[in-house]
């Protein structure tokens, strides 16, 4: 037969704490004396559980079991946004900046990662005309927030530590071709 363990007696006598004169204590004292009361309730309501499960086997349990996260299922397909051809290739090029990564310096690094200039060649497919249209487009989009100073997409790219602005310059470089219709 199981060994049964009787619960602790929690029951409270019937005399009441004494009352606190509230009515001379501010907001601020009245606040504070309330949640040191409720801290010693909660502190003696812990330790009755503790005493009270004290006898209950627990097995341990892997948190590989119970903590889950979403299935890398990779980035999800570039949507067609643009239907001019020199708009969709500065999407697509901006799409595997995210991708494939960003790098300065060479127009691809020895882990695939490109520049600015890289990513629209590589989605470009051999096609120079439709490359140098778009690489027109970017050096148009960054001169506008950066000035006539800028001489070229690939020193405009190599100026920067992080891709975060030459991705943000491709996306609206991408904007700027569709309005263009290009």
């Amino acid at each position: 037969m199981p060994q049964t363990h009787p619960a602790i007696d929690q029951t409270v006598p019937a005399t009441a704490p004494p009352a606190l004169p509230t009515a001379s204590l501010s907001l601020e004292e009245r606040l504070t004396l309330i949640n040191t009361a409720m801290t010693v309730r909660l502190d003696e309501a812990a330790v009755a559980y503790e005493v009270n499960t004290a006898h209950i086997e627990t097995e341990p349990v892997d948190l590989a079991d119970v903590v889950t996260g979403p299935v890398d299922t990779g980035l999800a397909p570039l949507p067609e946004l643009y239907p001019t051809p020199v708009a969709a290739l500065l999407q697509r090029a901006h799409h595997r900046l995210l991708t494939d990564g960003w790098c300065s310096g060479v127009l691809v690094d020895e882990d695939g990662a490109r520049c600015m200039l890289g990513a629209i060649r590589a989605e470009a497919r051999g096609d120079r005309g439709l490359e140098a249209d778009a690489a027109a487009v970017l050096l148009d989009t960054i001169r506008r927030d950066f000035g006539d100073d800028v001489d070229s997409v690939p020193s405009f790219n190599d100026a920067h530590g992080t891709g975060r602005v030459p991705l943000r310059m491709l996306g609206q470089a991408a904007h700027l071709a569709d309005a263009r219709g290009l």
